[in-house]
């Protein structure tokens, strides 16, 4: 839970224009965001550009960014996307390794949606009934809370609880599979 308020905390002091803020961030994941690229392009300078490309999208974006998981899943993921673009734009430049990580993905890309659904479906089946039931409602149905509380016959800090709790679980199940997220 702290990760999640140092997260929120951070945000909003980037959204707030506060470079420190951004600059602690920027020291705190450039080098792991440049070895996660580096997997996949193996040209320094190219690896070095798509990371500061992230941070660069990210201050321009800032005062309309929405973290969803994490600021980490955030920048990885932007990275990640930024990462097969180059990629995909510069097939006739990148070896042959390279080239066939494009390949790859956009032949795998779609199982590992499939898979990523697949891993929700069972973290959501494995939450207690009521749980389940609520959280269903809540994410799948697009209930509102007051509209699950008043369906269910509970109060909305009841529903407001068992969404947490769910969100909780699931992040933890899906932890196990895909940790660089979290």
């Amino acid at each position: 839970m702290k990760k999640n308020i140092d997260d929120i905390f951070i945000l909003r002091q980037i959204k707030e224009d506060n470079e420190i803020a951004f600059k602690f961030l920027f020291e705190m994941y450039f080098a792991p965001i440049c070895r996660f690229i580096s997997i996949y392009i193996k040209n320094k300078s190219v690896v070095e550009e798509i990371s500061l490309d992230v941070f660069t999208a990210f201050w321009e974006k800032r005062k309309t960014i929405e973290i969803k998981i994490s600021l980490k899943a955030y920048l990885f993921q932007s990275a990640r996307n930024r990462t097969i673009n180059y990629a995909r734009d510069n097939r006739h430049t990148i070896s042959s390794t390279e080239d066939s990580f494009v390949e790859v993905f956009e032949e795998n890309n779609t199982l590992e949606i499939q898979e990523l659904e697949r891993l929700i479906e069972e973290a959501i089946c494995a939450l207690p009934q009521k749980c389940q039931e609520v959280f269903r409602k809540s994410r799948i149905d697009n209930q509102t809370n007051k509209e699950i509380a008043s369906e269910l016959n509970i109060t909305t800090k009841t529903v407001e609880g068992q969404i947490t709790k769910a969100l909780k679980q699931i992040k933890h199940y899906l932890s196990q599979s895909y940790n660089y997220l979290f």
